[in-house]
């Protein structure tokens, strides 16, 4: 019977010398510092772009990222309309949404999205890959996403992304 009481007061010392020395950094949202980042996404596969998208929206590329606080970057994807679905999604790939009425689903096929709004996709894609709490509207309104190649933010200094 001592022994196990040994063992419990061991156990106990090392958590004492644990909460002293190993100190968990949580951010706060007055001490984030954002960045602006730029993707070119002309002939970038749309899943791959939008999982590296969201990454940074959240904040996991920085050494601060905390989970219940939105630190996360601006980012701006440019050439929206030239993103590449892989396999035969362009015909086979639906976005649905429901009115609210009876017989209101309403469904729109990637091809023609893409003629529309390809800013919407890519927005999609990428909400899509956030959680889904209260932090994702916050973070979504930091991601800008333009059809072309030009976008009015040359005056934020937006850091370059090249992905695989």
């Amino acid at each position: 019977m001592p022994r196990t009481l040994h063992i419990f007061k061991e156990k106990h010392k090392c958590e004492k010398l644990r909460r002293v020395f190993m100190k968990s950094y949580i951010a706060k949202p007055a001490e984030v510092k954002r960045d602006w980042y730029i993707v070119d996404a002309e002939g970038k596969t749309l899943g791959r772009i939008a999982t590296e998208i969201a990454t940074i929206l959240r904040g996991k590329n920085k050494p601060t990222f905390t989970p219940h606080v939105d630190g996360g970057d601006f980012v701006v994807v440019v050439n929206a309309e030239k993103v590449v679905l892989t396999g035969k999604k362009l015909t086979q790939k639906f976005y649905r949404y429901h009115t609210g009425y009876v017989g209101g689903l309403k469904e729109i096929s990637y091809k023609e999205m893409m003629e529309k709004k390809p800013e919407e996709v890519v927005a999609h894609a990428v909400s899509g890959m956030l959680p889904k709490n209260k932090l994702r509207d916050r973070m979504m309104t930091r991601l800008r996403v333009y059809r072309g190649a030009e976008h009015p933010h040359a005056a934020q200094n937006p850091q370059e992304l090249n992905f695989k």
